[in-house]
């Protein structure tokens, strides 16, 4: 299977990255361009789904079930398109937060169609959509499966309350995974990454938003509603690491290779990745530390001005259905936001498949959903300054 794209090896090194995309957007509209915000009666267009049965859908590559004889073919998305007639144009167009905001802003600043019905990024970007008012708020009555089996611990995300505008995609843990036999002891805290032996084997992600919430609960933070004193506690922290050698670098998606060659023995991951690299070495431990963990998401939204609302709602709660949603978990590996699929793969008569339903990284046991949160996103005006100070530590 192919590792997360949640991260991609791409660096936050764009200009909206650096700055924050609703800050550049604001100056712009400051300089005589037009404001930015769409109000809620500008966001609709004539929905044409009744009579034209088909819809866009922009996602990030790898990350949806394929035919193993057949990568042309996606089962789930197939199965769709024939039980209901609506044809699904998919693109893995998407390989950065930063570069596909960069990409389709334009059209939405300027209450123009981006020609995508669907879009999946992660919900540190969603925030910034829905603060902007560049995204539809969805018909839950044409979504029962979306109301019923969302998981509750997903269910109302600081930046969008209730889900109304989005609904998650795939779903997955920032901790720490380290390679146990390399260094002959167990971790169990942020903190322990810190420790003489690890020094100089130590990787964090470099991505602002990727990164902060882990090491604030290093901290005892709680991350639903952390304080900017708090973000600057963990940077005089890291910045404290770089200084004693003790962090070797800071990294995108490329952490794995690290691990996996042993120049690292230690380091932020997400849950799917190391889910993974468990396959070709069972030495990788992935930990939900005892501070806890940040539960993410990459969530579908219905940009403005889309012409298929209404087949793209219908999509939408197409993987909602708990049957669905196991076949796409025991492909992708992540985070399941359908807690009811569990059932349906443990009833699986294929053995493997069956035990994807025990594993807590797929669908997490009750100890460790205690240990989850979901962090309170930056907001556009602290961004600019957060991110000033942050990208000085890493070098971006």
């Amino acid at each position: 299977m192919p590792l997360s794209p949640h991260s991609p090896p791409l660096s936050r090194r764009s200009l909206l990255g650096a700055l924050g995309g609703t800050a550049v957007l604001g100056a712009l509209a400051g300089c005589g361009v037009r404001a930015a915000y769409v109000a809620p009666g500008e966001r609709a267009a004539v929905d044409v789904s009744a009579t034209d049965k088909r819809l866009t859908w922009a996602n990030w590559p790898l990350y949806i079930d394929t035919d193993d004889d057949d990568p042309t073919r996606r089962p789930t998305l197939d199965a769709f398109e024939k039980s209901t007639g609506i044809s699904v144009d998919y693109a893995e167009e998407i390989n950065d937060n930063d570069e596909f905001f960069g990409k389709i802003s334009p059209a939405l600043m300027n209450r123009q169609q981006t020609g995508r019905d669907l879009i999946v990024v992660s919900d540190w970007m969603c925030a910034r959509f829905v603060r902007l008012g560049w995204v539809q708020e969805m018909d839950r009555d044409r979504q029962p499966n979306v109301a019923e089996h969302l998981d509750p611990l997903l269910r109302s995300p600081a930046f969008d309350p209730g889900r109304r505008h989005t609904v998650p995609w795939q779903s997955g843990i920032t901790g720490i995974a380290y390679n146990r036999r390399a260094l002959g002891r167990e971790i169990r805290a942020v903190s322990e990454l810190w420790a003489s032996d690890l020094k100089g084997r130590v990787t964090l992600l470099s991505g602002l938003d990727e990164a902060f919430a882990l090491l604030m609960q290093g901290h005892g933070v709680d991350i639903t509603r952390w304080a900017a004193d708090d973000f600057h506690a963990v940077c005089d922290e890291v910045e404290k690491q770089v200084g004693n050698g003790q962090i070797r670098r800071f990294t995108g998606n490329d952490y794995t290779k690290d691990l996996v060659s042993g120049d690292v023995l230690a380091c932020q991951a997400y849950s799917g990745d190391a889910l993974q690299l468990q396959a070709d070495n069972p030495d990788i431990r992935f930990v939900v530390p005892e501070e806890g963990a940040e539960l993410w998401s990459d969530s579908l939204m219905i940009p403005d001005l889309a012409r298929h609302k209404g087949n793209a709602e219908r999509l939408v709660d197409h993987y909602y259905e708990p049957g669905v949603a196991a076949e796409l978990a025991a492909w992708v590996t992540y985070v399941c936001p359908v807690p009811a699929a569990q059932a349906v793969l443990a009833d699986s008569g294929d053995e493997e498949t069956a035990a994807l339903a025990d594993n807590p990284l797929i669908f997490p046991d009750a100890a460790m959903r205690d240990r989850l949160a979901v962090a309170r996103d930056i907001t556009s005006t602290e961004r600019p300054e957060f991110a000033r100070r942050w990208n000085a530590i890493v070098g971006l």
